[in-house]
This record gives C-alpha cells, structure tokens and sequence, in this order.
C-alpha cells in the first residue's frame, strides 16, 4: 500500500512528500517542491547515519506548516529509541525546515545528520517524463549554501538552500556531524530560497531567521484576519462546523498572487491545478460571495486584465474572450504548450459577466461596475461576434488549436465527456445546454448593469430581446419532449445529443428553464440515475457510456451540486435543493479534511463511505467554495436591495444553523435557519451596519 502523501501549501507553492517528510520525485504524482508550475526540488531526503527515519507522529499546525516527529530505525525499535528528530516545515515566499535531533541516553552521542539535496525543475505539466535538464550545482561552504541553476535562454530558475548551523555542503547535499551531550539537543534551520529572475528576486543577505519569523507571522495573521472576517457558523451538528472552518482555511491557502500583479485570486487546487483558472476562480467566486468577497474584485480585475484582444489560434484567442489558463512553466514560455496565456474555454466569458452582475448585488460596489464596463461589454460582444460562429443565436465551441488544445470547452473538459446517451461522440462546433444558459443569463444581467450602471438602455434593451429569443429558441431545440429533460447538447445540423446529466441542475440555475418544464427536471435529478445519495451524479446511470469513476461519466462533484442546488432552489424545488445539500455535505463530514473535488458516483446504499478517485485534487477551491454555496442555499441566502433574505431549506438531521455576521451592502447580518420549521428572514443583532430584512 502506498504511502500518505503530506502537503504544505500558500498560493501557488507547494510541497509534497512522504509521511516521514522526505521528498523523492516519482512518475504520476507531483512530489517535491513547486512554485509557479517549476519543482524547485526533486529530491529532500534526510538520514541520520546513512538511515531513513520513520513517523511517530504528524501535526498539521496549518495549511503553511507540519511537524514531524521521527526516529531512526525499524518499528520495533521505536521503544528503545535513544534518539528522535522533529523535523518542522513552513512555506510561505519560501520553504524552510527546521530540524532537531535530541539525544535521549544518559551518555554523549556522535551522529551524522545527511540531507540529500536535488533538483530537476521539472514543469508541472512534465511530471509523468520530464525532460532531460542538466542543472549546475554550487556548492558554498563558506556561506553554507548550496545553489542549484537552470537556465535555458531567458527562462532561469534557481534553487538556493542555506544552513544556520556550520555544515559541509556539497553538490548533491549537506552534511552535519553532531556531538550532543546527555539529554541534549542540535538544531539546524533549512531555508529555500525559489528564484525566477526578473520576478523580484529575494537578497539572499537578509538575516534568514529573522525573515522565517516574520514570514511566518505575518502568514498566522493573514489566517487569522481570514477567519475573522468570515461569517461565523454555529450549527447543532459539530462535523458541519468543522467542515466548515476546513472549506475556509482551504479558500484562505489557495490564494496567490500572479507574476506582474498586486492582488491574489483563487488558484484551481492541488496537486495540477495550482494556478489561475478562469472558470475555476469565476466559480469559485460566486460560491463565496456571502463568506469571502473580498475573492472577487481582484480576479475579476486580472481577468479583464488579460482578456483576449486579438486573434491567435495558438492560443484559441478571439477579441473579448476571458482567460482559461495562465501558467509559468518552461513549457508555456517557450510556446511548447499554449498555456502562458490560454483561452480554450467558452463558459469563462459569460461567467465573467455573471460574477460582476452578482457581485453588485452582494456588495453594492458599483465602482467596480463602472471600471468594468469596457470588458464586461467586450465580453457580451463576443457572445455574438466570436461565440456564434452560426449565427443562430447559440454558443458554440470549436478548438482553434487543434495540435494541442482542449477539445471540449466546458467544465466537463474531458475528452469523452459530451456524448450521447449511446456514447455517439457529436460534431464540433458543440452547443453544450449550459453554455445556453450562462449566455441567456449573461444578457440578463448585462442588461441591469447597463441600465442602472452605464447609463446606456439602448444596449440593455438589446441585451433583453437577445436573451427572450434565445430563452424560446432553447425551449423548442434542446427540449426532449419523449425524455422529458433538455439535451447536453444539439450538433451543427441540430440534432439532440440526448445524454441525461447534471447539467440540467445548471440550466435551473441560469433561469433559462421554462417553468413548466422544471418539475421534469428536479425529478430526474434527484431520481436514481442522477442522484448517488452522496449527490448528483455528471452522467445519469443506465446510459452506455455510464461509469461511476469517470470524472464526467458518472462521477459526483462538490462544485457541480452546489450549481445544482441553488438551480433547484432558484424554482421553488426546496425539499430536492436540501437533499442533494445533504448528500455532499455528508460527503464532507464523512471523509473530514478538505472537500475532494470528486468522487466515484457509486450508490451510496453500495457503498456507505465516499469512494475517492486517485486522481482528484484536494484541497480544490471550486470544491471548497462549493460547500460554502451550499450552506448559503439551505439557509436561502439571497441580496434584495439593500436587504439580506434568508428563507431556509435545511436538510433533516441538521436541527440548527445560524451563519453570524454575513458581509453584504447591508453590513453584517445574521442569518438562522432549523429543520423542519423555521422559515424567519433574518435574526438581527447589535453589530455596527447590521440591517434587518
């Protein structure tokens, strides 16, 4: 059985390894330590005596820190242990370690501590073969560094490790030889230091212990502020409490700050998405607007930032469109792959217009609103200029890039996940159903805030007509009278691609939906081909191409059911929102630690624990946020004005929940909601700005 794999992480920076703390790069699994889509190192490997050491023990202080507390030998020397290491580490703008060897006998001890330094900077997305490199190792004795630099034209990364403690460095580590007294102890701190040159590179003069100090407070405190900025949740059932507090430290450590940028945005999640997603973050942000606003402005900011403005197949560019991917890499840089500045994703564009319109709401911040305006009007554009490749009033995708481009444009991005119910694989350009939905509700939107914002009715009056059409257009196109369910997709000439799926959960919540039809549809995802009983699952059992492990064949997504939630709730379906709440929530209080970003879509009576998939990332902050968004939807949060409404939904066996504090235009508000019961707006309170509904 294969080892636990331990993380620490801060924004885009990682480092993983074993449960001793050891470091040792493998194929498939991204192992070492990682910042801006480069491992920094491939191999931290620490011995004493020319031994490996094992675990007594493991603390995750925080998502910034672990210790370790270790000890030579075989298990069955642990009790007779005359020596033990812990071995703490922290990573915040660089990683340190700090070891500690403590010598437990009564007499002097003689030792050799070894730590095995290496690098292969290695890009993220070579992590199954990377390339041949061959890096140039310095070693420094005098400054008790060892220096590991790899440079290919323009693009240089260097690894620099410096010791407090005297040491003999060489190119392939360092080495410590220790005397400690009876019942004494030697520490040393190992400090990291990650270059990317041009990026303001740290002086390596600093005093390191200092800078460690103020690194790692500063980090505690920033967590800290995050928590105490959030709402408070106090709920009857414990675990729901402490899933919460997870899914909000996991939001906290999955923020970074882009290269040429001020602010941090929600980077995908660990271990292969630890970078800027457009939809990600958009998804991520409108689960969080009541807990965490504060995500918003600056990715908003950086999409619009980056936004397309011409046109590069390479690089599937169109005038308007928002970003799908930003990485760093070796591979980005030298146009290996198109993912410096990648655009292959069609949801992203009227998402960005969707997340502005919501933000208003939450926060009244109509400063934002107006910066916007040329972006958020660049983006409604290309619903039509560049989006309609048809001119039939439907979004569609089609890869520019068809070298190495992703095919499918969606969030179900897989390459077998749009299919028919036979597994008929449609023609491109594809119109999936939710794309429908995100443009029609993009309009609707774009039309309050060119109204109310822009001062330019005309534009709204546009915006409003273009979205009744499409409304009466998707109704008759894409509804399966004999089905009674919607189509994941019609193909050029217009043919049904007639697969059952949880998308249907997304069209309830873009209001595109006719509301005779969502009865149909709120039974079906909740039937037994969609719901797993842990949620709802990306493709209805029963279907050919059905399978319980595949990511969107079948499996069941956090960040998917809490779409699927607030669409059920959006039409009034409460008792279906609170059961597929409960499924994922059950998912969460059931595994403890981080929300999965999937699962297998197994039936729950099957299998009554969650079945996790190897390859799901965790923590994810789309999946984090998704649990927010799903407490928001059972209490019935929702921004009237400048009101806060709560009409609450709350599954049984949750009893009680009271979110404290909710941020909005309103100040801060209390919402309360009980099982079975309850149906009161709002609980008001002393706090300074706090508004009754």
């Amino acid at each position: 059985m294969k080892q636990e794999l331990v993380s620490v992480l801060a924004g885009n920076a990682f480092a993983t390894g074993d449960a001793q703390g050891d470091m040792e790069a493998e194929p498939c699994v991204p192992i070492g330590l990682f910042s801006f889509d480069t491992r920094f190192l491939s191999r931290w490997i620490l011995t004493i005596d020319g031994e490996r050491l094992q675990a007594l023990s493991r603390d995750d202080l925080s998502y910034f820190e672990a210790r370790f507390v270790l000890v030579p030998g075989a298990a069955s020397h642990y009790v007779d242990a005359d020596i033990s290491v812990i071995r703490y580490r922290s990573l915040g703008e660089s990683f340190h370690e700090e070891i500690t060897v403590l010598n437990h006998s009564a007499e002097p001890a003689e030792f050799t501590v070894r730590m095995e330094i290496g690098s292969d900077f290695a890009d993220t997305a070579e992590i199954h073969q990377p390339g041949p490199r061959r890096p140039a190792a310095t070693a420094d004795p005098e400054r008790r560094e060892l220096r590991i630099r790899y440079q290919r034209e323009r693009f240089t990364r260097e690894t620099v490790v410096a010791s407090t403690a005297p040491v003999e460095v060489d190119s392939r580590g360092m080495t410590f030889r220790l005397r400690i007294e009876p019942n004494g102890s030697w520490r040393t701190d190992l400090h990291v230091h990650m270059v990317i040159q041009g990026a303001g590179e740290q002086d390596l003069r600093t005093d390191i212990e200092a800078h460690r100090q103020q690194v790692r407070q500063s980090m505690a405190d920033d967590l800290t502020r995050w928590f105490d900025q959030a709402p408070q949740l106090v709920a009857d059932r414990a675990p729901l409490a402490a899933a919460y507090r997870q899914a909000l430290a996991d939001l906290a450590a999955l923020r970074y700050t882009p290269l040429a940028y001020a602010e941090r945005v929600p980077v995908g999640g660990l271990p292969w998405a630890m970078t800027l997603y457009g939809r990600d973050a958009l998804i991520t942000c409108l689960e969080t607007l009541p807990f965490t606003p504060e995500l918003t402005p600056p990715t908003l900011r950086m999409l619009a930032f980056a936004q397309g403005g011409q046109l590069d197949d390479y690089h599937d560019e169109e005038p308007g469109k928002i970003l799908g991917e930003l990485r760093y890499g070796e591979t980005a840089a030298f146009g290996e792959k198109p993912t410096a500045l990648y655009y292959g994703a069609a949801d992203t564009t009227p998402l960005f217009v969707v997340l502005l319109d919501e933000y208003e709401r939450w926060t009244g911040d109509a400063d934002l609103v107006r910066q916007l305006r040329h972006p958020a009007r660049m983006a409604l554009d290309w619903l039509t200029e560049y989006g309609d490749p048809y001119g039939d009033g439907y979004l569609r995708y089609q890869p520019r890039n068809t070298t190495n481009g992703v095919a499918n444009q969606t969030w179900r991005n897989s390459p077998d996940a749009i299919v028919d119910r036979h597994g008929v694989v449609p023609p491109f350009p594809r119109a999936t159903c939710e794309l429908q939905g995100y443009a029609y509700d993009a309009r609707i939107r774009g039309a309050r805030l060119a109204r109310e914002f822009w001062n330019d009715p005309g534009y709204a009056q546009r915006l409003e007509a273009d979205a009744a059409r499409l409304r009466e257009r998707f109704d008759r196109d894409f509804w399966l009278p004999n089905r009674g369910y919607h189509a994941l997709a019609i193909t050029p000439d217009g043919e049904p691609v007639d697969a059952l799926t949880s998308a249907l959960g997304h069209l309830l919540w873009s209001g595109i939906v006719a509301p005779e039809r969502a009865d149909s549809l709120a039974a079906h995802l909740c039937g037994p081909d969609l719901f797993s009983g842990w949620g709802v699952r990306t493709y209805a059992e029963g279907q050919r191409p059905y399978n319980p492990v595949g990511a969107h064949l079948g499996a069941v997504w956090p960040s998917d059911n809490a779409l699927v939630a607030a669409g059920l709730r959006r039409y009034g379906y409460d008792a279906e929102a609170a059961q597929v709440a409960a499924g994922v929530l059950a998912v969460a209080e059931t595994l403890g630690g981080s929300v999965p970003e999937v699962i297998a879509g197994y039936p729950r009576r099957l299998t009554r624990y969650p079945v996790q998939l190897p390859a799901a990332g965790r923590p994810q902050s789309w999946a984090s946020g998704g649990l927010l968004m799903l407490l928001a939807t059972i209490l019935g949060l929702r921004p009237c004005g400048d009101n806060l409404l709560v009409d609450p939904a709350i599954p049984a066996g949750y009893g009680k929940i009271e979110l404290l504090d909710v941020p909005g235009r309103w100040g801060r508000a209390d919402s309360y909601g009980r099982e079975r019961g309850s149906r009161r707006r709002l609980r008001t309170g002393g706090g300074a700005g706090r508004r009754a509904a």
